[in-house]
C-alpha cells in the first residue's frame, strides 16, 4: 500500500520531488524554519508575568507582516515537523528499515521525537494565554504524580499570584537549550551514516515554505486570550499534534498516562530485537591476499561499515580495508567496488578483496554462468536486480536469466561486460528499488554512476551501451517492469535485425 501510495505520488511531483523520500531531510529543513522563525520571535520576546503575553500579542498585532508571519511560520513549521518525524517513523518500520545495524538511527530517532514534542509543549507555554494555562497545569500535575518533588510543583498555580518572572525566565532557558541538545541529537542520529541528505531538493523546499507562508496568512496563529490562574479556562483550541497529553489526561489518570508513554518508548525502543522474519546476512568479510588498501569499499559503503587500517599483513601496501560489524547491514556495495571482484579473473575459485561469505563472487559468477548456457531463441536477456525491489525471478524464462543482490549495487560493471562477452546474451536489464528511494541509500546512485562511468569501477567503453537497459522498479511496479523488459527485447531484435541488414549491403 505504501509504494503504491509513493508510485501515485511520483506521478504527480516525480522521484526527484517525492516527499516520501525525503522525509528525513524535511525534518531538518523544518527544524531549520523553526530557529531561524523563533530566534526573530524571542528578539520582541518579554520574559515575565504579564510581559510575554503581551509582546506576542503586540508582536501579532502591530507587526503583523513579519512578526505575525514569523509567529505562524513559527507554529505550522513545528506542527509539519512532529508530521514529518511520524511518517518517517512509520515508513522505516513498514519497510523494515530498523533492524539489525540500524537500530542506532532507529532509536535515536524515538529520543529526538520525544525532545521535540517537549521543547514543542514549552513554546506554547511561552505565550502564556488561557491554552498555555491549561497545558501547563495539566501537564506539572501529571509531573506530579511522580515521586520525585518534595512538593507538588502544581501549587504555584494555584493561585494568581503563585508564579514570578522567575518561572518565564526557566521557560525561556529551557526554550534555546533544549534546541541546542536536539541539533547535537540529530548529528548523532545520523553519525553512523556516509553522505547524510540533511537539505531535501530546492523544488521542495521553496515548495513547503510557500505552502507555510500562505497558511500563515490565510490563518494566522493567534492567541487564545490572556492566562488568569484565578480563573479555569473554558474551552480552548488545541494543537494535536504537540498538546495531546493534556486532553487525554482529562479523561485517564496521571498514571494510565505515564503507563502510556512509558510503555509506547518501550515498545519504540525495543523494537529492533523483537523477533520478526528478519534474516541477518552474515556481515562483508576482507580478504588481505586480494587487498591493496584502494580505499573504494570505503568510499562507496553507505552505513561507514568499512574502515581503513594500517597494514598488518607485511604486503607492500600502507593501508587495509576493515568490516565494522555492528554497522554492516549486509548490502554488499562495498563488494560491488572492489577492483578484485571482477569475473574475468581464470581463477574457478577465486576471492574478492572483500565478499560476502553467504554470495561470494566466484559463486555468483557461476550462477550467473550456469543460467546463461540454458537460454535459448533470439533477444536474449540477463536480468541483474535487488532482493528488496521487483521480483525478478518472476521474470525467468527460456530467453531471460536472472540474478538477485541483496543491493544492486554489488554487481560489479564487470560482470555486465562478462554477460556481453562472446555474446553470451544480446542485452542486460538493469533493476533496483525506484530511484531516489534505494532500500540501501545510495545504490542505486553508484550503480548509475558507475555505468555512466563517473564512478570507480566504471563500465568500460568498449561495452555497447545500447544492448545495456536501466528500468528502477518496486515491488508494486511488477507488472511495469514486465512490460519494459518485452520492449528491451522487442528494440534488441530490431538491433540484430539492423545489424544484418548492414552485414548484407557491406558484402
Amino acid at each position: 500500500m505504501l509504494l503504491r501510495v509513493e508510485g501515485a505520488l511520483n506521478k504527480v511531483f516525480g522521484n526527484d520531488l517525492n516527499p516520501f523520500y525525503q522525509l528525513g531531510a524535511l525534518g531538518f529543513y523544518l527544524f531549520w524554519v523553526v530557529t531561524v522563525s523563533g530566534v526573530y520571535i524571542y528578539a520582541f520576546y518579554d520574559t515575565g508575568t504579564g510581559d510575554s503575553f503581551d509582546s506576542v500579542e503586540r508582536m501579532t498585532r502591530e507587526q503583523w507582516y513579519l512578526g505575525g508571519v514569523m509567529r505562524s511560520m513559527h507554529r505550522y513549521a513545528s506542527d509539519a515537523l512532529v508530521l514529518v518525524m511520524v511518517l518517517h517513523l512509520l515508513r522505516e518500520f513498514i519497510l523494515g528499515r530498523y533492524r539489525g545495524a540500524r537500530w542506532f538511527a532507529w532509536v535515536t530517532g524515538v529520543v529526538l521525537i520525544w525532545m521535540l514534542l517537549a521543547i514543542g509543549i514549552n513554546g506554547y507555554w511561552m505565550v502564556w494565554d488561557k491554552l498555555a494555562q491549561y497545558s501547563a497545569v495539566t501537564i506539572i500535575e501529571w509531573f506530579d504524580w511522580l515521586p520525585i518533588f518534595s512538593m507538588p510543583m502544581a501549587s504555584y498555580f494555584a493561585y494568581t499570584d503563585g508564579l514570578d518572572n522567575r518561572f518565564f525566565t526557566l521557560m525561556s532557558f529551557f526554550h534555546v537549550t533544549i534546541p541546542l541538545l536536539t541539533l547535537f541529537m540529530f548529528w548523532i542520529h545520523i553519525m553512523r551514516i556516509s553522505y547524510p541528505v540533511v537539505n531535501p531538493k530546492r523544488g521542495l523546499m521553496w515548495g513547503m515554505l510557500l505552502a507555510m507562508l500562505v497558511l500563515a496568512l490565510v490563518k494566522p496563529a493567534l492567541s487564545q486570550g490572556p492566562a488568569d490562574l484565578g480563573i479555569e479556562p473554558g474551552s480552548v483550541g488545541i494543537d494535536w499534534f504537540y498538546l495531546f497529553i493534556s486532553p487525554l489526561l482529562d479523561v485517564w489518570s496521571a498514571g494510565q498516562v505515564w503507563a502510556l508513554v512509558f510503555g509506547v518508548t518501550l515498545l519504540l525502543g525495543v523494537l529492533p530485537w523483537l523477533p520478526a522474519r528478519f534474516k541477518q546476512i552474515p556481515v562483508a568479510e576482507v580478504s588481505l591476499e586480494n587487498c591493496n588498501g584502494c580505499r573504494r569499499c570505503v568510499s562507496d559503503c553507505p552505513y561507514e561499515a568499512v574502515v581503513m587500517r594500517p597494514r598488518s599483513d607485511g604486503l607492500p601496501f600502507m593501508e587495509q580495508a576493515v568490516v565494522v560489524p555492528d554497522r554492516c547491514v549486509s548490502c554488499g556495495i562495498c563488494a560491488g567496488a572492489c577492483p578484485s571482484s571482477t569475473p574475468f579473473r581464470s581463477d574457478a575459485g577465486y576471492v574478492s578483496g572483500i565478499e560476502m561469505p553467504s554470495l561470494p563472487m566466484a559463486g555468483l559468477r557461476a550462477a550467473m554462468t550456469g543460467d546463461l548456457a540454458k537460454l535459448q531463441g533470439d533477444a536474449r536477456v540477463m536480468v541483474f536486480g535487488c532482493d528488496n525491489a521487483a521480483d525478478i525471478a518472476k521474470l525467468r524464462s527460456a530467453g531471460v536469466a536472472v540474478l538477485s543482490l541483496p543491493c544492486t549495487a554489488m554487481l560489479p560493471p564487470s560482470f555486465i561486460e562478462y554477460a556481453l562477452h562472446e555474446h553470451r546474451v544480446d542485452g542486460v536489464l538493469i533493476t533496483g528499488c525506484r530511484g531516489n528511494d534505494c532500500y540501501h541509500r545510495m545504490g542505486g546512485q553508484w550503480i548509475a554512476q558507475r555505468l555512466d562511468r563517473q564512478r570507480e569501477p566504471r563500465l568500460r567503453g568498449r561495452v555497447e551501451r545500447e544492448r545495456i537497459n536501466q528500468f528502477w522498479a518496486s515491488s508494486a511496479d511488477f507488472e511495469a517492469l514486465s512490460v519494459e523488459l518485452e520492449s528491451f527485447r522487442v528494440g534488441l531484435r530490431g538491433l540484430a535485425s539492423g545489424q544484418t541488414e548492414t552485414g548484407k549491403v557491406d558484402k
